[in-house]
Formats: C-alpha cells, structure tokens, sequence
C-alpha cells in the first residue's frame, strides 16, 4: 500500500510519498536545467560559431532526443522506472560535463549529441510513475505538481543563470551536470519502483503507433513543442540582438519561472476540459511571442515572457495526462515514450528555423511561432473529436 504524506498541491490533495521524492528531485536537477538556453549563445560567444552553425549543432542535440526517449521508453518497462531514471540522469551529467570542457565547436557537437542520447531517458519512465502514482482525475494536478516544483527551483536557476552566465556560460554546463548527479542520488535514496514484470508480448496491449488518437495528440504536441523550441534558441538570441547581455535572459527566465508557479491554479478541474485549456494556452503563447517581437526594453520583454509562460502552464499537464489516460498500466511508458518523442522532433527542426528565420530579422521567427499557435488553438476542436477519452 501507498504511504501517504501530508504534502498538497494547489487543490489541497494529499499525495504519496515517493511522487513527492520524484518531485523534488526534478526540482533539483532543474537548478542547473537553463544551461541548455545557452548552448547556442555560448556556440557563438565562446567557440565563435556562425549562427548557422550554432543552429545545427542544437539540432544535432534534438536528433538525437528522439531514440533517447524511445529508449527510455523501452528501459522503463524493461528494467524499471527508478533504474531506467538514474540511468539517464548519470548519463546527462556525463555529456554535459564534455560539453563544458570542449575546446571547440567539434567536441560542443559531440557533447550535444551525447546529451541528446541520455537527454529523454528519464522522462517516459518519471512520467509513468506520476500516472502509476494517483487517480486519473487527479493526474493534470500532479502533473501540474511537477511542473510547480520545477518551477519553484526555475526561480532559484534563474538568478543561478545570471548570475553564472554573466561570469562564463561553460559553467552553466556544468551546473547542470552536478545537479543531474544530485538528483540521481535523491531518486536511489527515496524513489520506489512502480512497475509491474514486463507480460509476454502477446499481452502487452496496443502499439501507440498504431492508435489514432495518440497519433493525433502527437502531430498537435509537435506543433506546440516546436513553437516552444523556437522560443527558447531565439530569446537568448534576442536579449543579446537588442543590446543585454546573457544575464538579463536569466532574469527573464526568472520572471517566466514566477509566473508558472502561480498559474497553476488555472489547472483546477483541467481533466474535465483538457482541450479548452490548451485552445487558451495557445492562444496566450501568441499573444506573448507578438510582444516579444517587437519589443526592445527589458520590461517589455518581461511582460511578453510571462504571457508566454502562463501559455505553457496550459499545455504541458493537461496533455500528458490525456496520453496517460490513452493507455493502460502495461503500455502507458510506451505510450508517453512515443508522444514524447514530439519533443525530439521539435528539438530537431525548431533550431535550425529559429536561427534561419533570425538571419533574416529578429521578429521574423516570433510572428512565425505566434502563427503556428493560432493555427494550432484552431484545429484543437477537431483534435478533440479524435482524441476524448472513450
């Protein structure tokens, strides 16, 4: 049985004790979590990198996402929750550790591509714990949970990565390792292990390849991630295009970090109407990304900042626990593995049109992310029609 521990959310729910060791351990390993905001920046501030170049290496990260999630996926199942975690985040420190000590752009690449590898190991495995962990009706809460926890840490990142990014970008590389080792230690401490033995495979249920509705959550998901991925290669890109330095997109961050933290009560009652929030979520990420491409003072590009991240409050939870609610206990890691890999795809093509679209001027590439969201919130009624639980 559970042992249940008076921690609550925004909704004054109770929550079992080793979701609330996993939430913390996130949180932690969030610290150092901006650094990647910074890999294109540092490609061109430290190595001298064209912003071309820049852009492939970035994408080279995000390739290489796409089987780290899907062996994470496989791992999940396979060897547990709590390994398949440890393993990933051990193997995030590694590769964000030659990233910082590279001499070059050849040994960033490789770094990136390593810490594309190990990057989505932890996340179907975490994700299926949280789902394994609570009701499916409170599942957008929990997962609203994480996210406020991460967020809570973004705050504390935020100032780290002002702070440290104005002394040496490389630094927030390996921040970011030591947290990664930090959150692995947590995880092995107090994390126990959901999973059930692995059936044979004649019972192991549907292929999410082959179920529509999860097919169709995952063409809107890359949509969404790809206007994410856009947001976060080209603000720091813009801070410094408009004359600030590297610290003040920490400050920015910072303020997004505020904001996620108090709009998670906005995800009161979200597992009845997960396709209205996002509509709205979407909608706010363009009204954000409109701001942010014209605006030159800092407190103006504050202001967009949090538009934006009010958006992504809505369009993180509520998603994911609709996969989650897709699948069954036996197949849900594979499930989450595959519509996870919306974020690979994302991480792949985003980089390369954001700095194609900055070559050609700064508010380019955030009116192009702001078109794709209203397209986005205007297909997600029929999206829904697929994709409502049955």
């Amino acid at each position: 049985m559970t042992v249940i521990q008076p921690l609550t959310s925004h909704e004054r729910v109770r929550w079992p004790r080793f979701l609330v060791a996993l939430v913390i351990a996130r949180a932690v390993n969030r610290l150092g979590s901006f650094a990647m905001a910074f890999l294109a920046v540092a490609l061109v501030d430290v190595h001298g990198a064209s912003l071309t170049t820049a852009g492939a290496v970035v994408a080279a990260f995000g390739l290489a996402t796409i089987p780290s999630r899907l062996l994470g996926g496989w791992m999940a199942d396979a060897v547990g929750r709590r390994p398949t975690i440890v393993t990933g985040l051990v193997a995030c420190a590694a590769a964000q550790l030659v990233i910082a000590a590279s001499p070059g752009v050849v040994g960033a690449l490789i770094g990136a591509t390593l810490l594309g590898l190990a990057y989505e190991i932890y996340e179907p495995a975490s994700q299926a714990l949280i789902a394994e962990s609570v009701e499916p009706e409170r599942r957008p809460q929990a997962y609203g949970l994480y996210g406020a926890a991460m967020a809570v840490a973004g705050v504390a990142a935020g100032a780290l990565a002002a702070i440290v990014g104005g002394v040496d970008l490389r630094l927030l590389f390996v921040a970011d390792a030591l947290t990664c080792l930090c959150a692995a230690g947590l995880v092995l401490a107090l994390v126990r292990d959901t999973s059930r033995p692995r059936p044979r495979r004649d019972e192991s249920g549907a292929s999410p390849w082959r179920d529509r509705r999860l097919l169709t959550m995952l063409a809107l998901g890359t949509g969404f991630a790809t206007a994410w991925i856009l947001s976060v290669v080209a603000l720091p890109l813009t801070v410094s295009a408009r004359g600030h330095d590297a610290a003040a997109t920490g400050w920015l961050l910072l303020v997004a970090a505020l904001v996620t933290i108090a709009g998670q009560r906005l995800l009161r009652g979200a597992a009845a109407r997960p396709f209205p929030l996002m509509r709205a979520g979407l909608l706010l990420m363009a009204g954000g990304f409109a701001v942010i491409a014209y605006a030159a003072p800092l407190p103006l590009l504050a202001i967009g900042c949090a538009i934006v991240a009010l958006g992504e409050v809505l369009l993180l939870g509520p998603p994911i626990a609709l996969v989650a609610g897709l699948a069954t206990d036996v197949t849900r890691a594979g499930y989450l593995a595959a519509y996870g890999t919306c974020w690979g795809i994302a991480q792949t093509i985003g980089p390369m049109l954001a700095t194609g679209l900055m070559s050609i001027g700064t508010p380019v590439v955030w009116l192009a992310g702001a078109g794709l969201c209203l397209v986005l919130a205007a297909v997600t009624a029929a999206v829904a029609r697929v994709c409502s639980p049955r």
